[in-house]
């Protein structure tokens, strides 16, 4: 089962990636990277299903087999994704490189129809990229 995870960078540069809701509990992982925040979600995962297993109560399908699609903010998409030039992504986008620049800084947040036009240019860029043989 897909279960949506957010990631998102604070104001101090950690980043922090949560499920908002397992069942009605709250699990989250946190690290100076968007991949040790995924590894420290898993194993708060981990140790808590143990902790479920040793009190020998069931452990909610929710967090059994559990995938994770990641939903990422702006700053954090561009920390994950570093090989993507910023100002050069803008301009793919069709948005200021200034103010993508001020977006991954966490300086301006983006409004929703701004968030639309970059996610429609993450996945344009992602079927254009899997169209490419070398």
């Amino acid at each position: 089962m897909k279960t949506v995870a957010i990631v998102e960078m604070w104001d101090n540069k950690t980043i922090s990636v949560y499920v908002p809701e397992f069942d009605g509990f709250s699990l989250n992982g946190q690290g100076n990277n968007v991949d040790e925040a995924k590894r420290s979600l898993q194993e708060c995962i981990d140790e808590y299903v143990s902790m479920i297993k040793e009190q020998g109560r069931e452990v909610p399908e929710s967090l059994k087999n559990v995938e994770f699609e990641y939903k990422y903010d702006i700053a954090s998409f561009f920390e994950c994704f570093k090989f993507l030039s910023v100002s050069t992504f803008a301009k793919y986008a069709g948005i200021n490189p200034s103010l993508m620049r001020q977006y991954k800084q966490r300086i301006a947040f983006a409004s929703e129809s701004q968030k639309a036009k970059i996610e429609d240019a993450i996945h344009r860029a992602g079927s254009e990229l899997c169209a490419v043989k070398i």
